[in-house]
Parts: structure tokens; sequence; C-alpha cells
């Protein structure tokens, strides 16, 4: 994890700022919306990984329930505030991108309400961790959680596809080619990348305190501290 982490941060701190400069600087404007699409740099990637953070946090509780690893444990707890502040990131930036584009802030709208539906998820996760004072029990019961609330990520995923939304259909996918030009997605891409090496980096520094917190009776941990 040490060796890994300087690697990770420098790769997202190069990636998030060459993606800004490029998405701010030199994307072309939308035909439509103009310049307001460039929120579209951190709202996407934003809300693309607060899906993937709930389903590495449900598959970490799962690999924990059932095998009884602690590190999963770990991970699965670390996962959740980062998903939760994507999540928020996702909502907030859609709130802005949804001002001028739909004259409102906020529409009860089938993608938005299945975000906001996993912003609480996530905040269901963190309330549990911190109501339960035994370590094995929250991780339980968190574990079941989130495992109970994977069946929003397709909700999310197919939502404007499922009901008649006023949320525009996925930027990528996996067959098909954008259908913006190249000079738009490209920056959207490297954003996408730089914001899960960040992703990352966060993970490795909480799952190691995570790690440090439980284990700091243990002589290694203290050996650990006598040499910093």
């Amino acid at each position: 994890m040490g060796k890994l982490l300087p690697w990770f941060a420098v790769a997202a701190a190069a990636l998030l700022v060459s993606g800004i400069v490029w998405a701010l600087a030199f994307a072309p404007s939308d035909y439509q919306q103009g310049n307001s699409f460039r929120i579209i740099y951190i709202h996407v990637p934003s809300a693309i990984l607060a899906q993937s953070c709930y389903m590495l946090m449900a598959i970490a509780g799962a690999i924990g329930l059932i095998w009884k690893m602690k590190v999963a444990d770990m991970v699965a707890k670390s996962s959740a505030p980062i998903g939760a502040t994507m999540a928020l990131l996702a909502l907030v930036t859609g709130a802005i991108w949804g001002k001028p584009t739909w004259g409102s802030w906020w529409v009860w709208d089938a993608r938005l309400t299945s975000m906001l539906i996993l912003l609480f998820l996530y905040l269901g996760v963190i309330a549990l961790n911190s109501a339960i004072e035994s370590e094995a029990t929250a991780a339980q019961a968190t574990a079941v959680l989130a495992l109970v609330g994977l069946v929003n990520i397709p909700i999310i995923k197919y939502s404007v596809e499922w009901w008649n939304t006023l949320h525009q259909p996925a930027t990528f996918t996996l067959t098909e080619r954008p259908a913006m030009p190249a000079d738009m997605w490209v920056p959207l891409l490297v954003m996408v990348i730089g914001f899960y090496c960040f992703f990352a980096v966060s993970l490795m520094l909480r799952t190691r305190n995570e790690i440090l917190h439980r284990e700091r009776r243990a002589r290694w941990v203290r050996e650990l501290i006598e040499k910093q």
C-alpha cells in the first residue's frame, strides 16, 4: 500500500489538473447548453465514482461477512465517507447544471431520486458504524445494509431507459461511441480516470488509518510510532 500511494497521488494530481484545464480552457462550448455544460467534467466522474464506490463497499462487506476478513471490513468502512462525498458532489453539481437547463434546482426525476437514495444509503452505513460499539457487529450490520442497497445501482444506471426522465442518457457506454466530439469527451475521460486515482489514494489512506486505529495496542504499531 505504501509503495503504491505516491504513484496514485501523482497520477491523480496530474490527471485532475490537466483535465480541468483542458475542460475549461480548450474544450469547445456545447451548441445547445453553451458553457454551462462544463459542469459535467465534475458531475459525471463524481456520479460514476459514487456508484463504483458503493459496489466496492458492498463487495468488501460481503467478503467480510462470509469469510470474516477484517481487512475487507476496514475497506468497506473506509469506502463509505468517500462514496457519500462523491454522491453529494454529484447531486450538487447536478443541481447547478439543472437550474439553467431545466429551470429548476431539483426535480423528482428518477435518476436524481435514485442518486439521493444512494446518498442516504451511504449515510445509513456511516451512522451504523458510528452507533454500534462492537466493530464486528457494526461490520455485519453495514454489510447487510450495503448488500440490500445494491438493488439501487441498476436503478440509477437504467432509470433514463426504464422511465421517461429529464436526465440525459449516459455519456459513456461500453458498446457505443460517444456522441460528443473527441475534444469534449477526451478531457471527460481524463477526469474520470483522475477521480478513480484520487479515490484509490483516499481509500488507501483511510484504510491504513483504520488498520492503525484497530491495531493500536499491537506491538508492531507501537514500534512504528516510535520510529516516526
